[in-house]
């Protein structure tokens, strides 16, 4: 089967085209699961139209396996963008719960000195006692955190899960010495 001159710029297009709305796909999905609507609505609807555009196009040139190859290349790409894209846009907080044997109190001075709230639990592991420290942060200061904790502890347990919802009245000041601070009116 010979390519002609436009088909190679179509094959790009669709997979360019592909990419994008498989990365919005992605993106919409994890905006769901954590709960922001207008983000996922806004994604979804430019997701459907690129899709519907792109997909009517290839179904019409089924004889094209190109076209059909950009297609999936367009999809597989799309994933890895996708995510690559949630993670540098860092949605939503999480819960970082870090886990050190004898230097926990030096590990949360040192988020603190971070402006961040740390709270401090005493706990025994396996090896005997540990302090157990529990961190809310934006998940775009999540590596800041978790590099100040091993600077301190390089053999400390950090688990981060996701948060759905936080509640907090509480807001950072402005400066990182001084941590955080109450927004409630004091009566």
């Amino acid at each position: 089967m010979m390519l002609e001159l436009a088909q190679p710029w179509l094959m790009l297009l669709i997979f360019l085209a592909r990419i994008t709305d498989v990365s919005m796909g992605t993106v919409r999905t994890i905006a769901v699961v954590r709960g922001r609507v207008a983000i996922a609505s806004m994604l979804g609807f430019v997701e459907v139209i690129i899709w519907i555009i792109v997909v009517g196009h290839v179904v019409r040139t089924l004889d094209n396996p190109y076209n059909i190859i950009a297609y999936a290349a367009g999809f597989a790409t799309g994933n890895a963008v996708g995510i690559w894209i949630e993670r540098k846009v860092a949605l939503g907080d999480l819960v970082l719960r870090i886990i050190s044997r004898g230097q926990g109190h030096q590990v949360a001075e040192a988020i603190r000195e971070l402006g961040q709230p740390v709270t401090e639990f005493e706990g025994r592991g396996r090896l005997g006692p540990v302090q157990l420290l529990y961190v809310v942060v934006d998940r775009a200061l999540s590596g800041k955190i978790e590099k100040a904790a091993r600077a301190v502890d390089i053999d400390s347990v950090i688990v981060a899960e996701d948060a759905r919802s936080v509640h907090l009245h509480m807001r950072p000041t402005m400066t990182p010495r001084t941590g955080w601070r109450s927004i409630i009116k004091k009566k």
